[in-house]
């Protein structure tokens, strides 16, 4: 039986047409388990502790940063420094003081996450990482566990219910089905470097939250494999359906997801140089950039924005440094500082020195 205190706090929802006692008890029995305590992590355990999930496990290895708190909305400027999963858990106690909030500061990995999930009615993705992707969803297949997955950058969302392996239907569908493969890590850019709009991953949680509650309290329309993908600036969702691809074989073991997102170590004698500070550096990125993170070396700060709108900046930089020079240009990924080494490049030799970019920039080496 419900608590009487958790009864009356959630009483006006089981008003609603299709929702009553016996749904919200089933919220209240189900165990989810969230990864990440970040953009998408926190509004989904805010608004599933206020709807009346009565048991939410979450792991998180991080603090939170000045930087977090735009979206991240569960943490505020006083809780900077402090463990994610610590707060987040004495938010989510003063939203429902019933819940029961298992915490965990570590990071889930081939060696814990099986037996993490025993017990489990629901794996919540709200992590960043390829790596993290593709090991919570083959975890999730290996034990049969419903997977809801969402990933943000910039102004665009994606959400997904997965649930295939032991138990799931016999045309159940997983995130291999459809990206049987694991990205480069370089390949697509991060939200620390491509940016994401606080609002769309408070938006995007709460799709995903809805879907978490249809699904655990058995309401409304919850199709396994249909993608949404929720643009920001247009305010739309589009929703395409992901077969189950027959020729792919379920997951079985756990692989070596890391080694797969490893760093790459192009550029290793250059960095190291220029970390030394044998070498002079030219930073291309905004001054917003260098406030999230930065390299521990001098140099000077072009922004890209200001070489396009006044090209004759390219030239009072570089009369900052000095015949001979072998100057190290960077920027977030590698991209704006390859561009800028190719078209000033030969600039730069009139001048008697020479440009190199810094293959993955500030995200790579930091």
């Amino acid at each position: 039986m419900l608590p009487e205190q958790e009864l009356k706090r959630t009483a006006r929802q089981m008003n609603l047409p299709g929702f009553g006692p016996e749904q919200q008890q089933r919220l209240h029995n189900a165990h989810v388990l969230v990864i990440g305590a970040g953009g998408l992590g926190c509004p989904i355990m805010q608004t599933l502790a206020a709807t009346g999930v009565g048991h939410i496990t979450v792991w998180d290895d991080d603090t939170v940063d000045l930087t977090n708190i735009h979206r991240q909305i569960l943490f505020g400027a006083d809780d900077v420094g402090r463990r994610k999963v610590d707060v987040a858990a004495e938010k989510l106690r003063a939203l429902q003081p019933d819940i029961e909030v298992t915490t965990f500061f570590d990071r889930l990995t081939p060696d814990n996450f099986i037996e993490a999930l025993e017990g489990v009615d629901l794996l919540i993705d709200g992590s960043d990482t390829f790596a993290t992707k593709f090991l919570a969803a083959d975890a999730a297949e290996i034990t049969g566990t419903p997977l809801l997955w969402g990933s943000v950058l910039r102004y665009r969302g994606d959400i997904a219910l997965w649930h295939s392996g032991p138990g799931a239907p016999a045309d159940g569908v997983g995130l291999r089905d459809l990206y049987p493969t694991q990205p480069d890590a370089d390949s697509v850019p991060d939200c620390a470097t491509a940016g994401v709009l606080g609002v769309t991953t408070s938006a995007v949680g709460s799709l995903m939250s809805t879907e978490a509650v249809k699904f655990l309290a058995g309401i409304g329309e919850v199709q396994i494999g249909r993608l949404h993908m929720y643009d920001a600036l247009s305010a739309t969702i589009r929703r395409f359906t992901v077969s189950r691809d027959p020729a792919r074989e379920l997951a079985t073991t756990l692989g070596t997801y890391a080694e797969a997102c490893a760093t790459s170590t192009e550029g290793q004698e250059l960095f190291d140089a220029l970390t030394a500070h044998h070498l002079p550096s030219l930073d291309v990125r905004e001054p917003h950039e260098k406030a999230i993170a930065d390299l521990p070396v001098p140099g000077i700060n072009l922004p890209f924005s200001e070489v396009e709108r006044d090209p004759e900046a390219v030239s009072r930089a570089l009369a900052q440094f000095s015949p001979g020079d072998e100057v190290v240009v960077y920027c977030a990924g590698g991209v704006r500082s390859d561009r800028f080494v190719s078209e000033y490049g030969a600039l730069a030799e009139t001048l008697g020195m020479s440009l190199r970019s810094l293959p993955g920039g500030v995200q790579r080496w930091t």
